[in-house]
């Protein structure tokens, strides 16, 4: 039986990816773009785009690693997996670090605080600004990049390991926001306890950009990857899927979707 051995930098990744008929992929849950399922099936927006794209590649099998958010780079970069599929949105810090396919929607800021916004809140630079203000976020978010960049104090800001602890620090009076993005918190929010929380967005960040992920030193995996997805992005079957999600396609301007 032959044996293969991985070695990052590699210069036919997809040719040893077809070869041992396995991609591993590393996802962290954050509904509705990777979540696990109560019978432990991966499935939500990246994920289900991983698998078509998968199967166009030509690859048999998905072998899926879950991570937390802050580990996923790290992961990938050490070689331990192939893909992220986790809705990562595209930023200059980790545009440094890993090679990103094209966008795969526009997504836009939230924040869930409790019903009737009690204090307020309309933006995050407003919070960032705010002494008297506590906020929620997922440890290495685009959140928390965000909210570092805008100036809050560290002791201000809870970073937590996960949206459901976000969720409850937000009920507990832990934490005055969960800082996430638009879909992510209306899929928490429809289910839950209704009339307890609320969604409001912020409409002076920019839109972010959810796309794969993949080593720095693998750029024709990627653009294989991208090729494959760039026919399926928008089509019948894509918008059937996101419609299962709850979600509907709102495709990147022509610029944005170019980096």
């Amino acid at each position: 039986m032959a044996i293969f051995f991985f070695q990052p930098g590699g210069d036919d990744t997809l040719g040893r990816l077809r070869k041992t008929g396995v991609v591993r992929i590393g996802y962290a849950v954050e509904a509705p773009f990777a979540i696990l399922s109560d019978r432990g099936e991966v499935t939500g927006e990246a994920p289900e785009i991983a698998r078509h794209v998968v199967e166009r590649l030509g690859i048999s099998h998905i072998e899926w690693h879950q991570v937390e958010l802050g580990g996923l780079i790290p992961e990938l970069r050490a070689g331990r997996i192939d893909v992220i599929a986790s809705g990562l949105f595209i930023t200059p810090e980790r545009s440094g670090k890993v090679l990103f396919s094209r966008p795969t929607m526009t997504v836009r800021q939230a924040m869930l605080v409790p019903a009737g916004n009690p204090r307020g809140l309309g933006s995050y630079r407003e919070m960032a600004g705010r002494s008297d203000i506590a906020a929620a976020v997922l440890a290495g978010s685009i959140e928390d990049m965000l909210m570092t960049r805008l100036g809050m104090a560290d002791v201000r800001l809870l970073r937590v390991p996960d949206a459901l602890t976000g969720r409850r620090a937000v009920e507990t009076g832990l934490a005055d926001a969960l800082l996430l993005s638009e879909p992510s918190l209306r899929w928490m929010l429809s289910r839950g306890e209704p009339g307890r929380l609320a969604v409001a967005v912020d409409d002076e960040q920019e839109s972010g950009l959810p796309a794969f992920a993949f080593r720095l030193d693998e750029p024709e995996f990627r653009d294989a990857w991208d090729d494959a997805l760039g026919a399926y992005l928008g089509s019948a079957a894509h918008r059937a899927m996101l419609g299962s999600l709850g979600l509907s396609w709102s495709p990147p301007a022509a610029k944005e979707a170019d980096g």
